[in-house]
């Protein structure tokens, strides 16, 4: 899953939705369709022109409201279409979908204690992070595949559905994902390509990428 050996300068821009009201009241919003609040449809406006100046090549974005409204902002400046896809979705989490931070903490704190260790866990008798890097991954790999040199792609998506795709993207072991930290609203994470696959170039960035000076590039 780790790019193509030699690579071909490709990037991947993986953006999460803007602000819901389930996020500001800490509630699991898994698959539920939460649209954006009017705060979260201008963090996308915002967002959407500074991405624009990345000049993508292909947006491709979950089909829930919140990702979908946040794709659409991006289109509407560079008129590319968006491709939306139900693999995309945020993580299936079952009986804790719609609960609070909190009521999770106390209702299910074993459980939750489990997956922060890294232990494989169906949170709520959903999905295990595994399954959702199963879905996800491949469709992102599929229209990366369909870029040109140097080309960019656009990803919009959940912040878990995000995460996992990356720790399968760099080939990493499902129970480290957990160390990549969580991604703001509307912020996003860069995968460049470079000889030996991906990297992981920007993470939870809110402003353009910047060129990495005196690494070993």
């Amino acid at each position: 899953m780790n790019g193509r050996r030699g690579g071909r300068g490709r990037r991947i821009v993986l953006w999460r939705h803007g602000q819901t009201e389930w996020n500001l009241e800490q509630r699991f919003q898994g698959t539920t369709d939460i649209a954006l609040t009017a705060t979260g449809v201008a963090q996308a406006r915002r967002a959407a022109r500074l991405l624009a100046a990345l000049r993508p090549d292909a947006v491709i974005a979950s089909d829930l409201r919140r990702a979908a409204a946040t794709a659409a902002e991006l289109s509407a400046l560079t008129g590319l279409p968006v491709t939306h896809h139900k693999a995309l979705q945020e993580t299936y989490a079952g009986h804790w979908q719609g609960l609070t931070h909190e009521e999770i903490l106390g209702r299910h704190g074993e459980q939750y204690a489990a997956w922060k260790r890294g232990e494989p866990v169906r949170r709520g008798g959903g999905e295990l992070e595994t399954e959702v890097a199963d879905r996800a991954a491949p469709v992102v790999l599929a229209a990366a595949d369909e870029l040109p040199d140097g080309g960019v792609l656009v990803v919009v998506s959940h912040g878990g559905t995000i995460r996992t795709t990356i720790g399968r993207l760099l080939g990493l072991a499902p129970e480290t994902w957990e160390s990549l930290g969580g991604l703001s609203n509307c912020c996003w994470s860069v995968l460049g390509e470079g000889a030996r696959g991906w990297r992981l170039t920007e993470h939870n960035a809110g402003t353009l990428p910047e060129p990495v000076l005196g690494d070993d590039t």
